[in-house]
């Protein structure tokens, strides 16, 4: 056999085998590599984890492995210090697309509202980020946190401004916390703080009984009337009297904050709590639930009148009936008590 024909043979069996190499290199990085029938999956790697923790958790949404590997390998993604995160991945992605998802934290959207004690709120929480809710509530009721910013136990819930808030799922329960601080004091504007001073009211004292006007009426248009329903009790001395307040004070005593009450009785008013504004004058210590912003804007801007009470309306549902006097109102709560009595409500 001459020279040529053994170059000629050598060359066919060289590029042949780099035709092999090149496929089996572009099915590696580039045919498609999922595992999942869905459009796109979230993937959530925990805080602290090393590429072989990684390797595990992605091989559920894998095809093959060694291809991912070998990606991942020459994109130097194994040395990568960081690496916790929620990811997307999107059906059919090769191994270079997924390497590259793995390198893009997707931050998450939280919403949360109407929670009416720290440990619902921590448990609202934890469900959306990486934080588990005995961290989140440690982080909350931290004593050198709350003496740091003027907060108490009691109403330290009054710093989370219902809305929605873009974080990183694996932040951590201090860096949560100190980013709801942040938004707490970029809700409190100047013009909000000057307006709750007219009132003679601090910020958290607003949240208080916001919280109040919150559980009283869903119709945000009625807030505003109802601030100063109770603004005006403040202004002359009076007690609160707020149903929601006795609800939330049997809750506490009972130690069932899933227990539903529809009709608050007698003796409810003579639970004893500093939450009962029945039994105590004044707002009580913190906030019986989560108020929105409608609900803190209504107490910062309530309707000037001179109602001193309201009674649920049995025309308007949902609404409520306003009086000045004492007679007027006895009227409107007769009224509302024959209509509960008749629809078989007791508690």
């Amino acid at each position: 056999m001459n020279l040529k024909k053994i170059a000629a043979i050598i060359s066919v069996v060289v590029i042949t085998g780099l035709m092999i190499y090149g496929y089996l290199l572009y099915r590696a990085i580039f045919a498609s590599n999922t595992n999942f029938q869905t459009e796109q999956v979230y993937v959530e790697i925990p805080t602290d984890s090393d590429y072989d923790q990684v390797k595990t958790i992605m091989a559920a949404y894998v095809k093959d492995m060694d291809r991912f590997e070998k990606v991942a390998e020459k994109k130097d993604y194994p040395s990568r210090q960081e690496k916790a995160g929620r990811f997307l991945l999107k059906k059919g992605m090769n191994s270079n697309e997924i390497v590259n998802a793995l390198r893009q934290n997707v931050p998450v959207n939280i919403a949360f509202n109407n929670q009416e004690r720290l440990e619902n709120f921590a448990g609202r929480i934890a469900s959306q980020i990486e934080a588990d809710s005995l961290s989140l509530l440690k982080s909350f009721t931290d004593d050198k946190f709350l003496q740091e910013n003027g907060f108490t136990k009691e109403n330290v819930l009054a710093m989370f401004v219902p809305n929605s808030y873009e974080f990183f799922w694996n932040t951590s329960a201090e860096k949560f916390r100190n980013k709801m601080l942040k938004e707490y004091h970029k809700f409190w504007t100047d013009e909000r703080l000057e307006k709750a001073k007219k009132l003679n009211l601090t910020p958290i004292q607003v949240s208080i009984l916001a919280s109040i006007v919150h559980k009283e009426t869903v119709k945000t248009d009625e807030r505003p009337k109802v601030a100063g329903v109770y603004l005006n009790r403040l202004a002359k001395g009076m007690k609160l009297e707020a149903d929601p307040t006795v609800i939330y004070a049997v809750k506490l005593q009972d130690n069932d904050f899933n227990k539903v009450i529809k009709r608050v009785l007698n003796k409810d008013l003579a639970t004893p709590s500093a939450y009962n504004t029945y039994m105590y004058a004044g707002l009580p210590p913190g906030p019986i639930a989560m108020p929105d912003i409608t609900a803190l804007d209504a107490v910062l801007n309530p309707e000037q009148h001179n109602f001193i009470y309201f009674c649920a309306s049995v025309t308007r549902f949902g609404y409520h009936e306003f009086a000045v006097t004492p007679a007027q109102h006895e009227g409107n709560r007769l009224k509302y008590v024959a209509w509960i009595s008749s629809q078989g409500i007791k508690r």
